[in-house]
Parts: structure tokens; sequence; C-alpha cells
């Protein structure tokens, strides 16, 4: 099945774009998902801590089972002033 992601902020140079499509099996998890993204960027193990996920804009657990189509974006903390 084919996702579509989504990166913000700090992430962008991390997968070096701001979107990009994911082939996974079917019934991969968010989990999956992070996991295949850490083996391919190693980069993003700094922000996984304090990472967000949104899948279809709502906020997902690790555990939330992902579907052909799916959007799902990765959110690094935010500051402001």
């Amino acid at each position: 099945m084919v996702i579509s992601l989504m990166v913000f902020a700090h992430l962008k140079p991390v997968l070096g774009a701001e979107s990009c499509s994911v082939n996974l099996p079917e019934g991969a998890t968010v989990n999956h998902l992070l996991e295949r993204l850490l083996a391919e960027y190693p980069a993003l193990r700094e922000w996984l801590p304090s990472l967000r996920v949104a899948v279809n804009c709502e906020y997902a657990a690790l555990n939330t089972v992902l579907h052909e189509g799916d959007e799902v974006a990765l959110i690094p903390p935010v500051s402001g002033g």
C-alpha cells in the first residue's frame, strides 16, 4: 500500500523533502512506518522522543493501523514567542 508522508519544520532537511510517498505492507502501523523511516533516515532518531504523528489530520498512536492512501504527518515540537 502507498501512504503520503508530510514533514514540517526541522524535519524537512532530515528527509530532504517536505513530502513523499512510502510503500508499506498491508496492515502496517505508525510504528512500522517510523521503523522504516529510521532505517532510511538515521538522523530522524534525535527527533523521535518529541515527535507527534497525525494520520488523516488526527493525532495517532504507534499502534494505529495505516491504510492505502492515508496521509501521515510527522510533527516536530514547535516553539514561538
